[in-house]
């Protein structure tokens, strides 16, 4: 089958019904631009509201292949530090939830998520993952391994949290239809955070 729009069009065609949730993804110094690439694909796929990162933000074309193109389509707000995000989120009181394999961390696959505050996703360094500035402050899931593996790909984790999230938020939507969401399409926008 030949496709006659481009993705643009069938992105900008999409975005009068697209839904965006109280949801967002923090990217914490990833060492490889695929990752923060395919972090913005899920983003806009599932309804996030905004992409943070904590660190590094490479150029644009760096990430656009990754990103399935979809740049465009997701705010990202940049903190240089750990301690400028923490800020942040107790300033706009979000409620920070990480992904990390820790004695502390609960099953992702048994935790229900509360949408009483806007939800915000941290994953890890792909080497030295979640700070522990961050951590002391969040919620710790990790996702159940029952195969040979222990850890997966950052990309991978974050997709798997969103997914869930973005399903229980429509879980609670289907039951009470007047739970807000935001069906606006946010620019692209890169702002510098420090210590607001």
């Amino acid at each position: 089958m030949r496709r006659e729009e481009t993705r643009r069009q069938r992105y900008d065609s999409k975005l009068k019904t697209a839904k965006k949730y109280p949801i967002s993804l923090c990217a914490i110094n990833f060492r490889v631009d695929d990752n923060l690439g395919y972090l913005i694909r899920s983003a806009a796929c599932f309804g996030a509201e905004r992409l943070y990162v904590v660190g590094h933000v490479p150029e644009r074309r760096r990430i656009s292949a990754a990103s399935g193109t979809l740049i465009d389509y997701v705010e990202i707000v940049q903190f240089s530090h750990p301690r400028d995000f923490l800020e942040h989120a107790k300033k706009e009181d979000l409620h920070v939830v990480a992904a990390e394999l820790d004695e502390r961390a609960r099953p992702l696959s048994s935790h229900h998520f509360n949408f009483d505050r806007h939800l915000c996703l941290v994953v890890g360094n792909e080497e030295s993952g979640v700070p522990p500035e961050i951590m002391a402050a969040a919620e710790i899931l990790y996702i159940k391994m029952p195969g040979v593996g222990f850890c997966l790909n950052t990309s991978h984790t974050a997709n798997i949290f969103l997914y869930e999230a973005a399903r229980q938020y429509e879980d609670l939507e289907s039951y009470n239809p007047i739970l807000p969401v935001n069906s606006r399409g946010a620019q692209l926008v890169i702002k510098e955070r420090k210590g607001e």
